[in-house]
């Protein structure tokens, strides 16, 4: 039966060739079977890049056609005619690696998933009870899919009925734009203005890096010598390479740039070192182009900080997809782009060059993996909110409110990807709670409980002997913090809150972490407690909250360029000693590390950290200090330590002054003149000074401290 059963399932391909389609094959049996008829669908096909995803490689398969599901981005960029993705026992399903490379799948080719017979609802009932909440949920939906094709045991083979397609447009020229979307891409990005940039938009498949590299390639080509890209992931930009390698082909790929032959660069920087670049000065400026590529997955402050520092930038990114949500960075990016650049430009990319419009697969993924995933609408302000409580097993029974709470997600942070789905319904120690009204969504928070361990294994995690999975704040405060306590204490982690963007700033994120308290309380929980990049909005709402500071990362994260902030707010006698130790210790230490590890460090981000420690009582003699600073002409680095606790008093105070950052990062962090200079518009060093000292002047006279002798030259 399995050569007639091939002979069927190649012609269904063939006739979704035809209509420039791609097609799901969903083949649940026992792994040796599943595997056999996998192979006989391999060599019958006579395929011309196909790729078989597993764990392990299969015996009957060559391993340079093996891939294991952690390396599918570097497939990003690449084709495929055929792809046998294994969920079977041994490889778990990975909803990143099936996002990823689903979208490598061109006209014709076909997807084969296999999966325990479990997964075929129909007849297994007693199997698929023993599934996760995920695997139900994605055998549901590939049930009840019209498009997919199904082979199941000892059931015949089920082909869908297709529908009338459009015809796939002729191919074009390698090298060449394959369509007329792309080619508008290109011109622009060829074509970009000084302080006027372009924002492209796309869904996958359309394009869109491979665009940004044939723009490269023109730009070389009329003799532009560096053009800088970035993109959380250096495998996320292989189709533009790939388009520079074709189209440049005197060039040389010496990672991480492309040379020319005649001298050009195109450089990948990552997103951390190229934030460390253009604050020292080594990047931007007059005549430099950037091009950001994923930049959904890009936290907006730091996009903001590029689009100031490059007169030429383009960002583009995806709309829906695993590298991030579009969505959300049109929400939490529009505004920034109409303050610094006004003029900005939108192009967004409909065409697919993989497939024509009506594709089975691009729908049926999105629907698998909630790829299309948006907020539910926003309900009137008046309407009353109700509170709930969710498990994942919950959720899969309320397909609806699981896309409404996920778009929701999805849109607020810039790292949702489909694993974290799997993450959400399977977790076992994960709870959601939903803020609803009028019968939608509003707001949701994602938390997770963690320690509770004996003081024997907290000792051997804070001395690096052992780790804990799933219990990053409290394993994180053990190790770096040196605190045992926080293993053996019972802490709930935040990973997740958002709030629907038209009702923000109306109190709703507040709520959520109220209810999280009451019921922290309520279950004998220590510490409530959340990781999140140091962005200064993002601390003063978990300030305002009540939460405290308890470590900082030393690096920025690659894909973020941000430092990683933990902060807790107890919720028992036994937390609120715990809260307090913890905050000790990272305030006594703050100052050290500024001056050394951290001194890269955001000045906002130092100065709002700062305010929530302790401030030294002045002395007269610090008073005396401060005094000559600002109105005599004492060297301010002669009396650092007075302006520094003259500066924690401010910080501690909220004080809003905008030249208190940067005489954070003077006192603090030892930037030099040239550095504030840049940032304060100054001009040489007495201007650095004069300015530095009428800021001091400034915020010492709500603390008394005023003028105490004539002004120079009076």
């Amino acid at each position: 039966m399995t050569p007639r059963a091939c002979a069927d399932i190649l012609q269904w391909a063939g006739e979704l060739a035809s209509r420039g389609w791609r097609g799901l094959l969903w083949l649940a049996a026992d792994e040796e079977e599943a595997e056999r008829r996998a192979a006989a669908l391999w060599q019958a096909g006579g395929w011309r890049s196909p790729c078989w995803i597993a764990a392990q490689p299969p015996a009957t398969m060559p391993s340079v056609q093996w891939l294991p599901p952690g390396k599918a981005r570097s497939r990003l960029g690449g084709e495929h005619d055929l792809l046998v993705f294994d969920a079977q026992a041994a490889s778990p399903f990975d909803a990143d690696a099936f996002g990823a490379l689903s979208g490598t799948l061109r006209a014709g080719g076909l997807l084969v998933l296999l999966t325990p017979p479990g997964w075929a609802l129909e007849g297994a009932a007693q199997q698929a009870a023993k599934l996760t909440p995920y695997h139900r949920r994605l055998a549901r939906r590939l049930a009840e899919a019209e498009a997919v094709a199904h082979w199941h045991g000892d059931a015949p083979l089920r082909l869908p009925a297709l529908s009338a397609g459009v015809a796939p447009p002729a191919s074009t020229p390698p090298g060449d734009c394959a369509t007329p979307d792309q080619a508008e891409a290109v011109r622009g990005l060829v074509g970009l203005k000084r302080r006027r940039p372009l924002v492209i938009t796309a869904d996958r498949g359309r394009g869109k890096t491979a665009a940004l590299g044939i723009a490269c390639a023109r730009l070389l080509e009329a003799g532009e010598r560096e053009i800088l890209v970035t993109a959380p992931r250096l495998e996320s930009l292989a189709a533009l390479f790939e388009r520079l390698a074709v189209l440049r082909p005197e060039g040389a790929w010496q990672p991480p740039c492309f040379v020319d032959a005649g001298g050009g660069r195109v450089v990948f920087v990552a997103p951390d070192a190229l934030t460390a670049r253009v604050e020292c000065g080594e990047a931007g400026g007059a005549g430099t182009r950037l091009l950001v590529d994923e930049a959904a997955a890009i936290p907006a402050a730091l996009l903001g900080q590029w689009l100031a520092a490059f007169p030429r930038i383009a960002f583009a990114t995806t709309v829906h997809g695993y590298e991030g949500s579009g969505r959300g960075f049109a929400l939490r990016f529009r505004d920034r782009l109409a303050r610094q650049a006004p003029d900005w430009r939108e192009l967004h990319l409909d065409t697919s060059v993989r497939w024509a419009p009506g594709d089975p697969l691009e729908r049926l993924v999105a629907r698998l993996l909630l790829l299309d995933a948006e907020p539910p609408p926003a309900a009137d302000a008046a309407e009353p909110l109700a509170c709930r409580q969710w498990r994942g097993a919950e959720l899969v029974r309320e397909e609806a409110t699981l896309q409404a709470l996920f778009g929701l997600l999805v849109q607020a942070h810039y790292r949702t990807t489909p694993g974290d789905l799997c993450r959400l319904l399977d977790a076992p120690d994960l709870s959601l709670t939903t803020l609803s009204a009028a019968g939608q969504v509003q707001g949701v928070m994602a938390c997770s409980d963690e320690g509770g361990f004996d003081s024997r294994l907290a000792d051997q995690v804070a001395r690096g002997e052992r780790r804990l999975p799933g219990h990053l704040l409290a394993q994180s405060l053990a190790a770096h913090a040196g605190c045992r306590d926080a293993l053996t204490a019972r802490l709930r982690r935040i990973q997740r809150i958002a709030v629907h963007p038209a009702r923000r700033r109306e109190g709703l994120g507040a709520r959520l972490l109220q209810e999280a308290g009451e019921a922290a309380r309520h279950e004998g929980i220590d510490l409530l407690g959340a990781s999140f990049g140091a962005e200064p909005g993002l601390i003063a709402f978990w300030q305002a909250q009540g939460f405290r500071a308890v470590r900082l990362g030393l690096s920025r994260e690659t894909s973020t360029g941000e430092h990683a902030l933990m902060v807790v707010r107890p919720t028992s006698a036994g937390g609120k000693a715990l809260a307090e130790r913890l905050a000790e210790r990272f305030h006594r230490l703050l100052p050290a590390l500024l001056a050394f590890e951290l001194r890269g460090l955001e000045p906002r981000v130092a100065a709002a950290l700062l305010g929530e420690g302790p401030a030294p009582e002045l002395s007269d003699v610090d008073r005396e200090a401060i005094a000559d600073v600002a109105w005599g002409r004492r060297e301010p680095a002669l009396a650092r330590p007075a302006l520094q606790t003259l500066l924690q008093h401010a910080a501690r105070r909220g004080e809003c002054d905008p030249v208190l950052p940067w005489l954070v990062a003077w006192a603090f962090q030892g930037r030099d003149t040239d550095w504030l200079g840049a940032r304060l518009g100054a001009k040489g060093r007495r201007d650095v000074h004069d300015r530095l000292r009428a800021g001091i002047a400034h915020l010492a006279e709500p603390q008394g401290i005023v003028r105490a002798f004539p002004a120079r030259g009076g």
